[in-house]
């Protein structure tokens, strides 16, 4: 059997470009984007995938049009009515990560609900990152601890990021053709596996999932080790 990795994190890029070969507006291929979405948290759920972790909406992004920033808060909303309820009977816990002082009411209030009603799940976490940033997190983390007057090393900035509550993430895939990291998990992904798929995240499906997963099963995660200590650690002790 394939080993599955724990955590999967995911850049969903290229919803604007589906939707542009199709002479669609940029939107369309955001809704399409959330048909992907659903399909991929389900796949993930069954083949025994831990944590989940979405980049759906970067601190970057409100310097798009305003109108397709509207447009995907307006999806946002309506996706998460209508999703919400769906996790929580498949047993996800939500958690939304990023700085929500920039959001609206509505959407923060519809963020805290989604949240509290999946609080006591535990089949899989899923993490959205939401007017998130890589770069946000360290910053803050950091403020944090300074504001606490406790000192900052490796461990405690671990500690305060706003991943906290899961492990660093082993595979991080990237779709669309795009080979960045683009400020998403820049803290936590140090020692992830990578994985760069073509296709769009519209296209994105089961078997483009489990591509990644095959790709993954053949890394040899040395975390600055050597292969041959890896192979030692391994190796039953010599009889005397």
């Amino acid at each position: 059997m394939t080993p599955v990795p724990h955590h999967i994190a995911i850049v969903m890029d290229g919803n604007g470009r589906w939707a542009s070969r199709r002479c669609l507006p940029r939107v369309a291929g955001h809704k399409q984007g959330v048909v992907s979405l659903r399909r991929c948290v389900k796949a993930c759920a069954q083949r025994g995938v831990g944590v989940l972790t979405v980049f759906a909406f970067s601190s970057e992004n409100w310097n798009r049009p305003a109108e397709e920033v509207s447009g995907l808060m307006t999806l946002f909303t309506m996706a998460l009515a209508r999703e919400v309820p769906k996790l929580k009977a498949d047993g996800v816990q939500l958690h939304f990560i990023g700085e929500r002082a920039g959001l609206s009411a509505k959407v923060v209030a519809g963020i805290e609900q989604a949240e509290l009603a999946t609080a006591a799940n535990s089949r899989m976490i899923f993490n959205i990152c939401f007017n998130y940033g890589g770069r946000w997190d360290i910053v803050q983390a950091a403020a944090k601890l300074a504001a606490q007057g406790e000192p900052i090393n490796e461990t405690s900035l671990s500690s305060a990021m706003a991943m906290a509550h899961v492990a660093d993430p082993d595979l991080v895939i990237r779709t669309g053709g795009e080979q960045r990291i683009s400020n998403f998990l820049l803290w936590q992904s140090a020692y992830s596996e990578f994985y760069f798929s073509d296709k769009l995240w519209p296209e994105f499906d089961e078997a483009e999932l489990d591509l990644a997963i095959q790709s993954f099963a053949q890394r040899e995660r040395r975390f600055g080790k050597t292969s041959d200590q890896l192979v030692a650690k391994t190796l039953p002790p010599a009889r005397a």
